[in-house]
């Protein structure tokens, strides 16, 4: 399942793929490597100055029969090849993360050494787990620095870090509440009362 964090990067690698099948390009190039289009060893053409979106290649790409089968994606195990592994990697584990340092920062008023310590590694771990499940994974040393940043903003920058663990406790809790002030006028006991004389109706006609 595609992560609602890396759909697009999920999506421009699709889109990168149908591009180099239009012009026959290296199946194994990881985009590592780039050319200088102004280098006078180049006969280069700007055949136009506009900037094309992901859905006007998307759309020009899928006309020809370039785009990518579905299928595709599967294989390529949501590997976005050179394009955007750092920033799905990071995009992903940072959200993750708030979840984790609000977690952690439950045991104690104010944060502690140990604190910061169990959430470096924990996210850490994440980041090493999230970057071997791509084809070609990022070094050790990019996704170290990842979750460094990671735990470094959060520990240094965030309040859900910063402040009292009584104060983050509140408002976790104003926020459940709304959530499920929210659900229930969606699904409360009105919905619940429709419900039973829907089932009741039916019975009666039974």
């Amino acid at each position: 399942m595609t992560h609602k964090y890396t759909r697009p990067y999920t999506y421009a690698a699709a889109v990168t793929e149908g591009l180099r099948r239009s012009v026959d390009g290296d199946a194994g190039y990881s985009g590592l490597i780039t050319k200088n289009p102004e280098h006078p060893a180049w006969d280069t053409h700007w055949i136009t100055n506009h900037l094309y979106d992901l859905d006007e290649l998307h759309a020009g790409l899928d006309a020809h029969g370039f785009m990518p089968a579905p299928s595709w994606r599967r294989t390529r195990r949501k590997n976005p090849a050179g394009l955007g592994r750092n920033c799905a990697i990071f995009e992903t584990a940072r959200v993750w993360a708030y979840q984790e340092a609000r977690r952690i920062r439950l045991r104690h008023e104010h944060p502690t050494p140990a604190d910061t310590a169990d959430l470096g590694r924990a996210i850490t771990a994440h980041v090493a787990a999230l970057n071997a499940d791509y084809t070609e994974p990022l070094p050790d040393s990019e996704a170290a620095c990842i979750a460094r940043s990671i735990t470094s903003w959060i520990t240094t920058e965030s309040r859900l870090w910063i402040q009292s663990s009584t104060a983050t406790q509140a408002t976790f809790t104003t926020i459940q509440s709304a959530r499920g002030r929210k659900g229930g006028r969606k699904g409360g006991p009105a919905s619940g009362a429709t419900r039973r004389r829907i089932r009741n109706e039916k019975l009666e006609k039974l």
